[in-house]
């Protein structure tokens, strides 16, 4: 197989030049790192998990009508995506309050919140990805108006949708980050679904026990990382099958036009 070139190296993913223009490959690592990369570790096997758990969620979210990079995971570790310019935000969706806001705010661990609640961190880690107001990214013209509405929409669609698909199987979904892109037809452009979704970047607990079953239990040395992970992939019935086989392959002209047609709009 000829070299690819390497275009970025993250704290989680590789991602490579694809093999048509407009795409890339996303490879999944083991690594595991915490506080802004304070804490490094190794979570074995996790990256073959994320990318399977990954692959089923956007998945799963293309179905509802969310535009998503994915196109189709090409192994264990490395899907297929469509290109994008990231938007320089993370989209954090919270449920329950947990972690940061639970100790910023001094309020405990568990506790519901009073409704869903949409916070905006900027995208660098070395000011330690700082919370922002929509006011700054109007401000510095991270993103335009109305993609900001797009993008609130559809985090809201989402966390619609997850909260039921985990409730499913007994998982109760505290919170998580999104990543959002856009991607170019001539002048016009369209904010979609970018980036992951795996429990590195959200909070899952079990319903019954309050187990956690995320990052969280590298974050805090609880142990049991690779377990946790791998729960969340059996109970999504991810892991079923032959794991070496391609997933969903979808045709690129099809998923390009998808792309360009509006998701319809969430009922009020």
């Amino acid at each position: 197989m000829s070299r690819r070139r390497q275009i970025y190296e993250g704290k989680a993913k590789i991602l490579y030049e694809g093999p048509e223009p407009g795409t890339i490959i996303q490879y999944f690592k083991d690594d595991a790192t915490a506080f802004n990369a304070q804490k490094k570790g190794t979570i074995n096997g996790k990256g073959v998990i994320n990318n399977r758990i990954s692959e089923y969620i956007f998945t799963r979210l293309a179905h509802i009508g969310i535009p998503t990079h994915f196109i189709r995971r090409l192994n264990m570790r490395e899907q297929l995506v469509r290109q994008v310019e990231i938007i320089p935000l993370e989209v954090v969706v919270r449920n329950v309050a947990a972690g940061s806001i639970a100790k910023k705010l001094g309020i405990e661990e568990g506790e519901m919140l009073p409704h869903t609640l949409i916070e905006y961190y900027l995208k660098d880690d070395e000011l330690g990805d700082p919370m922002v107001a929509e006011e700054h990214i109007a401000c510095f013209n991270w993103a335009g108006h109305e993609e900001m509405q797009d993008i609130s929409s559809m985090a809201i669609r989402i966390n619609d949708f997850l909260c039921g698909m985990f409730a499913a199987v007994d998982i109760r979904l505290i919170d998580f980050k999104l990543e959002f892109g856009r991607i170019y037809d001539g002048e016009f452009s369209r904010v979609i679904l970018a980036d992951e979704f795996s429990p590195d970047n959200c909070r899952l607990w079990d319903m019954a026990s309050g187990e956690k079953l995320d990052k969280d239990r590298f974050r805090r040395d609880l142990g049991g990382e690779e377990e946790a992970y791998q729960e969340v992939a059996r109970r999504l019935g991810v892991l079923s099958g032959d794991d070496n086989g391609p997933g969903e392959v979808l045709d690129m002209d099809a998923h390009r036009s998808r792309l360009r047609t509006p998701p319809s709009k969430p009922k009020k």
